[in-house]
């Protein structure tokens, strides 16, 4: 088991601040597993219940307030979008003062679960989304490992790899076939499995609705759908394009990535080293890896990202803004990269105060003016 004694601290500080806190993400991310470790360093008593359990479920379906109001501590509630109507009970347990109690609940986000428990306790809760195991967690001298095999536990912990996209493939059938249905998805599942092999292929480009919607033999709208249906489920994401006052056509589409490289690597048939170096789309799932390290380790309050391109060439992988500040970032599989006329570009045209280029190498150093380099391996300490 691994610590992530990062999240334990995070969310410890953020139940000192709300009275209720949301760990949002898919199934087997770790979220029980952590909500144990944040159990066992909390000061007071902690109540533990798995929705998934029969006997839990009943206990608090037979009757909620009973069950919980006369409880004190940290109390936990798994698998909440199984029981969205809680959500009006646990604003009328968490308005009582003193008060007595302090509510973790878990579960994979869906649009259903999120717009209830915003409805029913605004103000009142927070939400925390959990990703795959960062470098921090794994060890910089992992990260072979874990571009390989993705941040779920189970999946990177494996004794082989063929045991790992074993795991990747039971979870990826459960995924669609009873996950998604439990979030209210009607769209057959062999449908959204073959939708997100499709994607796999497509992971890091841009969105094109017609090309998918051609592939499916329906409209533009229904495929929109199955992407966002994915989204929602944080297995995919969707980098918005930024858009700049300029004299030059902008791509207005979004980039879409798999969320987790091992999933991408299972869906492309990738399950081993040797079988990824020779991937023509080993580029692809390397960006997808690193932006989404780079998007955990620069995510606070009002900061957003984005992709940008123009319809001549010029790009930048993402654009960070918090303000009036203007952060770019490019990605790169080479121990070498050097500066480009599409780096200049983006550095002027968006009036980036850095421009940073993220690469496989060992080392960070300043390339020029404005643009300097930091060595995957070193996110932790040089971003």
């Amino acid at each position: 088991m691994i610590h992530r004694q990062r999240h334990v601290r995070e969310i410890s500080r953020r139940l000192r601040n709300f009275e209720v806190v949301a760990i949002l993400g898919p199934r087997q991310i770790g979220k029980t597993t952590l909500a144990r470790q944040i159990a066992a360093s909390y000061q007071t008593r902690s109540h533990h219940f798995d929705l998934e359990d029969p006997v839990a479920l009943t206990r608090i379906q037979e009757d909620p307030n009973l069950a919980l109001r006369s409880l004190k501590g940290l109390v936990i509630i798994d698998e909440i979008q199984r029981l969205p109507d809680l959500f009006p009970l646990l604003r009328v347990l968490s308005d009582r003062r003193p008060r007595p109690a302090r509510f973790l609940v878990l579960g994979s986000a869906s649009p259903n679960l999120l717009r209830q428990s915003s409805e029913s306790l605004a103000g009142r809760i927070n939400y925390y989304e959990l990703n795959g195991l960062g470098l921090d967690e794994t060890g910089s001298d992992r990260l072979a490992r874990r571009w390989l095999r993705g941040g779920f536990p189970a999946a990177y912990l494996a004794r082989s790899h063929r045991d790992c996209f074993e795991w990747l493939e039971s979870f990826c059938r459960t995924f669609v076939e009873r996950d998604l249905a439990q979030l209210g998805v009607r769209t057959p599942g062999a449908t959204l499995r073959r939708f997100w092999a499709m994607l796999a292929h497509r992971h890091g480009q841009t969105w094109n609705s017609s090309e998918f919607a051609r592939a499916f033999g329906v409209a533009d709208t229904t495929v929109r759908r199955y992407l966002d249906t994915l989204t929602d489920a944080l297995v995919v994401r969707q980098l918005q394009p930024w858009r700049e006052n300029l004299n030059k056509r902008q791509v207005r589409a979004p980039k879409v990535f798999l969320r987790d490289s091992g999933l991408t690597h299972h869906l492309l048939g990738i399950s081993d080293a040797s079988s990824l170096d020779v991937h023509p789309a080993r580029g692809a799932t390397w960006e997808g890896l690193i932006l989404e390290f780079v998007m955990e380790k620069l995510a606070a309050p009002g900061r957003e990202f984005y992709h940008w391109r123009t319809h001549t060439g010029t790009e930048l992988d993402l654009f960070c803004r918090k303000g009036g500040e203007r952060l770019g970032v490019e990605v790169k599989l080479t121990s070498t990269p050097r500066v480009t006329q599409s780096m200049r570009n983006a550095l002027n045209d968006l009036g980036l105060d850095q421009l940073i280029v993220v690469h496989a190498g060992d080392s960070s150093y300043p390339l020029t003016g404005g643009i300097r380099t930091v060595a995957a391996s070193r996110l932790e300490t040089d971003l």
